[in-house]
């Protein structure tokens, strides 16, 4: 336990089986990949290792695709239609659209019925777009809307000419949503650099981080590229700090989507989000906000002991433990144990070795002896030879 550098006391262990939710505290002195946490027991004569699983409140998808056939394909005046028979009945929320066509701005229309007389709007003037240049690829062509359980669906392309459909995907999209903890920003600022809006997050403490949000007041249509960084390391020159920052995400940033992005649970505190705006006007920002999963370890208490979750230790390995690869029976509802205070470990003193003279006059004293030395004998020898 001592090659670690903090440990804080768990209290409440009352059964073989608690949950213990990591504060935010903890991830300043972990390592990046979370590798670095232990949960060992102190008895009188001996340290217990706890072993755990960790467990991260991460999104749970579970998309089934439906099978349907396409019945027909008309068009008129307002657009191209598209008429889709499910084979089964099954609830669905989610087409997906494969588009050849680049460049385009259409807006659609997305109809259910279960007799193909009357028909009920699921979505209408639906923005489905792709925009390609030397500045910009973005494509945006999945319609989303709530659950529907219709036997037919009518699709309304309004577009002057006939798009190049290549696929389409109907699925119902079951997720269990994340749970986030948000982390608090130290300070938010938002200045413009050449064609860039720079925005600085600087976050109270440094933490995994796997959600970006961001609050944009115009009203108007945008989509710009933007690169998400994280801060590595700082340089102090004479001009004052050089900071460098690492790219961990880049983005679309557009007003048809919400503007919520995955990040790959990346260690950090400082953030640069760098939003190109080409030759447009800057967007204003008013707000962000950054979250992260919640990070909980399920442990299992065999002995009774004065048990600690120790961290921080560079390079260390993951724990290998049983109970993470076999299937174990683990309670219901178990209880999350309480924290005491952050404690300190302290290293052991390292033992140096004295110099063999710590005082100069000594050093002084035996060159001047060897000097002299030499020059005896040197004189001798010279003497010798005359």
């Amino acid at each position: 336990m001592k090659s670690y550098s903090k440990k804080i006391e768990l209290k409440g262990i009352e059964n073989q089986w608690h949950t213990i939710q990591l504060p935010n505290e903890v991830f300043q002195n972990m390592n990046s990949n979370l590798t670095d946490i232990r949960v060992y027991g102190v008895t009188a004569t001996d340290t217990i290792e706890a072993p755990y699983i960790h467990n991260v409140s991460k999104a749970i998808d579970a998309n089934s695709f439906i099978s349907f056939n396409l019945l027909n394909t008309v068009n008129n005046a307002k657009g191209f239609f598209y008429t889709y028979e499910v084979q089964e009945k099954e609830t669905i929320n989610e087409i997906k659209l494969s588009i050849k066509d680049t460049n385009f701005n259409w807006l659609v229309t997305l109809e259910g019925s279960q007799n193909q007389q009357e028909w009920f709007t699921l979505l209408d003037d639906y923005r489905i777009l792709s925009i390609m240049n030397d500045q910009t690829e973005y494509s945006f062509t999945t319609l989303k809307f709530s659950d529907a359980n219709f036997k037919f669906y009518r699709l309304l392309i309004k577009s002057p000419e006939k798009p190049n459909l290549e696929s389409v995907k109907i699925l119902k999209k079951a997720k269990k949503a994340p749970q986030y903890r948000d982390y608090t920003n130290r300070s938010f600022n938002v200045f413009e650099e050449e064609k860039n809006t720079i925005i600085n997050v600087d976050l109270k403490s440094r933490a995994p981080l796997n959600l970006l949000e961001l609050s944009v007041d115009d009203k108007i249509d945008y989509y710009r590229p933007i690169t998400i960084q994280y801060l590595i390391d700082s340089v102090k020159t004479e001009k004052g700090y050089h900071y460098n920052y690492r790219t961990m995400a880049t983005r679309t940033l557009s007003s048809i989507e919400e503007n919520s992005f995955q990040l790959p649970g990346t260690m950090a505190q400082k953030l640069r989000i760098i939003v190109s705006n080409n030759d447009n006007q800057p967007l204003i920002f008013s707000n962000i906000s950054i979250k992260g999963y919640i990070h909980s370890l399920t442990t299992r208490f065999t002995e009774p002991a004065t048990y600690f979750l120790v961290y921080g230790k560079i390079n260390d390995k993951s724990p290998n433990y049983d109970i993470a690869k076999t299937s174990i029976s683990i309670p219901e509802n178990i209880s999350s144990l309480e924290f005491g205070d952050t404690i300190n470990i302290p290293k052991s003193a390292i033992k140096t070795t004295p110099p063999l003279f710590e005082n100069q006059w000594w050093l002084w004293s035996i060159l001047t002896i060897i000097i002299l030395s030499l020059g005896y004998f040197t004189i001798r020898m010279m003497k010798k030879e005359i």
